[in-house]
């Protein structure tokens, strides 16, 4: 599908609201266009949407719907209409010579124009100690560790006061004892709606003007220390997980002293309100120039934005070369299958991907193949983004292993006792030992690489 040889009509580098929406208009104009994901530099695939429990302001979805869910939507839309799709990293970009070149991979793809979509990464404080407590009581993610048995019935925190740090302190009060909610001002910058929700929620205590100096603990976090900003008064804090949800820096280091940024790190468009940069067929789309507003349905806005810009310069240039549709319409985009929990009835010794405790115990006692449990939680992007990758592994394995997802909200006894501390989570099991365990998002390659490893004790 992708070939060093050949010159790309455009390449679109990111996967968010943005990137999708950006290749969809491509395609549908025949471009073809190539869709380089991102993996793990500034997020995962996907964008932020991928970690936001439940999107209630994208038109067309009067009941809201999941922030995966609605990737998923758009992905396999902009699939449908001929978008092909990288899933890797931009390792490197040069925009000084014509074709433009993007590493990715270890290959060099040449291509007209580019759309940079990448987005932002979720920011830290960079407090002392925080590399010692990070996934051991600090997160970014609530959605994807906030079901953990480590965090369940405990006092947690939230640090923020937009709408992510509201959207996380809500979800948490089901998980938690007690949610407490950082705020460095004197009021949310969240919007109308999530700021009533939040402070009308009784398991929900807001800490105007505060923020966290200080964390404390042994093998994880047990308290953090908060200061007023004003007073400078000091209060400890007794917590067992402490979550992020302050801001996002954009992820431009692929065009650092190639085109112009501002102070934050922001690309500078050519003209306000408008998809072109400096260099003519390079484009913008998403929060990676948009510091103001950043939301996805702005961010979709500026993908069709740029996709309408781009197809409008090649064609000026005498530079695209359609790539025509057989048929004209696609086919239906595959609606996603659901797995229920295995049960006595369903259960079965050959099948590669099943759900639940009794899948486990049944596998983990009678099967002498290697067993791989994968550790979800609902909502979860990091999980959305890794099962697909992991499912395809297991069934280019030839049925040498089986795998079993454990939901740890359904099964927290489970997750427990395995010692999970967040999602996703992997431990691969051999003749009832644990061999190999990882925690995060890896790429097919890689996740093969360490899989082969268990199957060669076997051979």
């Amino acid at each position: 599908m992708v070939s060093p040889s050949t010159t790309e009509n455009l390449v679109v580098i990111g996967s968010g609201p943005a990137g999708y929406t950006a290749a969809l208009y491509a395609a549908r104009a025949n471009l073809a266009p190539l869709l380089i994901t991102g993996f793990q530099e500034g997020g995962i695939p996907g964008g932020q949407l991928m970690t936001t429990t439940h999107v209630e302001n994208f038109p067309g979805f009067p009941q809201g719907i999941p922030g995966p869910e609605l990737m998923d939507r758009m992905k396999a839309q902009a699939v449908r209409w001929g978008t092909r799709l990288l899933e890797a990293d931009a390792d490197w970009l040069d925009l000084r010579r014509r074709p433009f070149t993007v590493q990715a991979q270890g290959q060099d793809l040449r291509t007209h124009a580019v759309i940079l979509a990448t987005g932002a990464r979720a920011n830290r404080l960079h407090l002392p100690r925080e590399g010692r407590f990070w996934s051991r009581g600090i997160s970014a993610c609530a959605v994807c560790d906030g079901a953990t048995p480590q965090f369940r019935h405990e006092p947690l925190a939230v640090v923020g006061g937009g709408d992510s740090a509201c959207e996380e302190a809500h979800a948490l009060t089901k998980y938690g004892s007690h949610v407490h909610l950082i705020v460095r001002r004197n009021r949310l910058r969240a919007s109308k709606a999530m700021a009533d929700r939040v402070l009308a929620n009784d398991r929900i205590t807001v800490h105007w003007e505060h923020e966290v100096v200080a964390l404390q603990g042994d093998d994880w976090l047990a308290t953090v220390e908060l200061r007023h900003r004003l007073a400078g008064s000091i209060r400890i804090l007794p917590v067992r997980g402490l979550f992020y949800a302050i801001g996002h820096t954009p992820n431009t280091g692929l065009v650092q002293g190639q085109l112009p940024l501002d102070g934050e790190g922001y690309l500078t468009p050519q003209q306000p309100g408008q998809p072109d940069t400096v260099i003519p067929g390079v484009f913008w789309a998403g929060d990676v120039a948009d510091r103001r507003w950043r939301q996805a349905v702005t961010a979709a806005a500026t993908g069709c934005q740029a996709a309408l810009a781009a197809e409008e310069w090649l064609t000026e240039q005498n530079l695209a070369v359609p790539v025509s549709r057989k048929p004209p319409q696609p086919e239906p985009a595959p609606t996603p299958q659901k797995v229920s929990p295995a049960t006595e009835e369903t259960y079965s010794p050959t099948a590669l991907w099943q759900q639940g405790s009794y899948a486990l115990r049944r596998l983990y006692h009678d099967s002498p193949d290697p067993l791989v449990v994968i550790y979800t939680a609902p909502g979860c992007g990091p999980c959305h983004v890794l099962k697909p990758q992991l499912r395809r592994v297991v069934e280019d394995l030839d049925g040498r292993m089986h795998t079993v997802e454990i939901n740890i909200e359904a099964d927290p006894e489970i997750a427990r006792q395995a010692g999970v501390s967040g999602t996703p989570t992997i431990q691969v099991f051999y003749k009832k030992e644990l061999r190999y365990q990882w925690r995060g998002v890896k790429q097919r390659r890689m996740i093969r690489a360490e899989l082969e490893k268990v199957l060669a004790l076997g051979d």
